[in-house]
């Protein structure tokens, strides 16, 4: 196994054409299945990453007490559907699951349109999308269509359907831990709970599937996390269960909304200033596109429960266009045709490069402080430049320059990334010459994680 700082984290665009089909053909796999917060279609989900990445499937059984919250009652759902008064099936669960209102309890009955229509579910302000509704903790029942269908809707008796059981079983989520040099984490979570929704849930599974199946063969300092959860009660659950290894976590992201065509976007973590802030603005700030830095705000995805203030973990979101920033965003528009391929890959680099700085950035200690030390008997200074024959001159001068960068200000107060900011020498170069610095006993390694 190689180590990571070796690795190639800058994938060639080869490598990154193929990775960003292979996500888009497991995110096809994925899409027609009915997920919601509990059922078999989270537990068929995991089924299909398990090909990818030895995922660990856990169970937590209703009634279960998470903080203030108890695991609700497990929902499936078999068939639904909305049959008219002139025997037109109108609705029909086995071509849309978002069709059915999620959770919602089961009913086989004729009605009346106007008693009907209480329960239909429809965005106005874009008639032709079925949107995504939820009634997770209050008993309810309801349909999902178009603006455009509902206004077609004859007067007269209806027969509905929806075949569904809400009862006892268990919250289900997959867990995947890759483990490095040391014990230490850094934590990676999406959530699987959303049924066919593209960008807005299967970029999320999908990029991470890819990411643990990449880092899995390399030897990494940290060890990684990865968390495959239902949204908000997921996220909850695996801190109440997990509270004695909080400490561990060093920093991490929350996937989403990875495949859609805006720009990237960075929602730091509660703290603003930790390491992962300062590494994801460094990746998007070197990036040469054009991207979004925002603070932390208490709503969104689960980094509003990895980042309440009884924990306070350095995790923030990397994503494309936020959650509710875009018009297909919990809709039937998040579909296949919705997300880019180029997005997937390009949300995959940006993570691996994250990740592999988190990794690489350390802090040292000159050794020899006072005054410079002598490089050249070392062979570190001139030879090991200027033999270099696939580097330009301006490369090699920064390697020769990062020495003594590096060698500054390696205080005990600065990173790597630290000196890479103040110096403008790329983090990649600034890493190689303090293994090289370090190899040579001009540096002793700070345990600052």
């Amino acid at each position: 196994m190689k180590n990571l700082l070796n690795s190639n984290y800058k994938k060639s665009q080869v490598e990154i054409k193929k990775i960003q089909e292979d996500m888009f053909n497991l995110i096809s796999e994925l899409y027609p299945i009915c997920r919601s917060i509990t059922g078999n279609g989270v537990r068929q989900s995991l089924d299909i990453i398990k090909k990818h990445i030895e995922i660990e499937k856990k169970e937590v059984a209703t009634g279960t007490q998470v903080f203030d919250w108890n695991i609700p009652k497990e929902w499936n759902i078999s068939n639904a559907y909305i049959i008219d008064p002139n025997g037109k099936k109108i609705i029909d669960f086995k071509k849309s699951n978002l069709h059915v209102m999620s959770y919602s309890t089961p009913i086989k009955k004729k009605i009346e349109l106007e008693e009907l229509k209480k329960h239909i579910h429809t965005i106005p302000t874009q008639p032709n999308i079925i949107p995504y509704i939820t009634s997770y903790y209050n008993e309810n029942w309801g349909f999902c269509m178009s603006q455009n269908q509902f206004n077609e809707l004859e007067s007269g008796e209806y027969e509905i359907c929806i075949d569904s059981t809400l009862k006892n079983g268990s919250l289900t989520y997959g867990e995947y831990l890759i483990k490095g040099e040391i014990q230490d984490e850094f934590l990676l979570s999406c959530y699987i709970c959303h049924p066919s929704l593209c960008n807005d849930n299967l970029s999320g599974v999908a990029l991470l599937t890819y990411l643990a199946k990449y880092l899995k063969n390399l030897k990494p300092k940290f060890s990684y996390r990865f968390l495959f959860i239902p949204e908000t009660i997921g996220a909850i659950t695996w801190l109440n269960l997990n509270e004695d290894k909080i400490d561990k976590i060093k920093g991490g992201l929350v996937a989403t909304c990875l495949g859609d065509s805006g720009n990237s976007t960075y929602k730091k973590s509660r703290r603003g200033d930790s390491r992962i802030d300062k590494i994801v603005s460094y990746v998007l700030k070197h990036s040469n596109s054009e991207h979004s830095i925002v603070d932390f705000y208490p709503y969104g995805s689960d980094e509003r429960q990895f980042c309440s203030p009884g924990f306070n973990l350095p995790m923030g979101s990397l994503m494309r266009t936020p959650y509710r920033k875009f018009l297909e965003y919990h809709n039937s528009g998040d579909n296949l045709e919705f997300i880019k391929k180029d997005s997937l890959g390009d949300s995959f680099s940006k993570y691996l490069e994250s990740i592999w700085m988190f990794d690489k950035d350390e802090k040292f200690l000159n050794v020899n402080p006072k005054c410079e030390p002598q490089l050249g008997k070392r062979g570190i200074y001139r030879n090991t430049g200027i033999v270099r024959t696939d580097m330009n001159t301006d490369e090699i001068e920064q390697r020769e320059l990062a020495i003594f960068w590096i060698m500054n200000f390696s205080d005990g107060k600065n990173s790597l990334l630290d000196i890479s900011e103040k110096s403008g020498i790329p983090f990649d170069i600034i890493v190689s010459a303090s293994s090289n610095l370090y190899e040579n006993k001009l540096l002793k390694q700070l345990d600052d994680n």
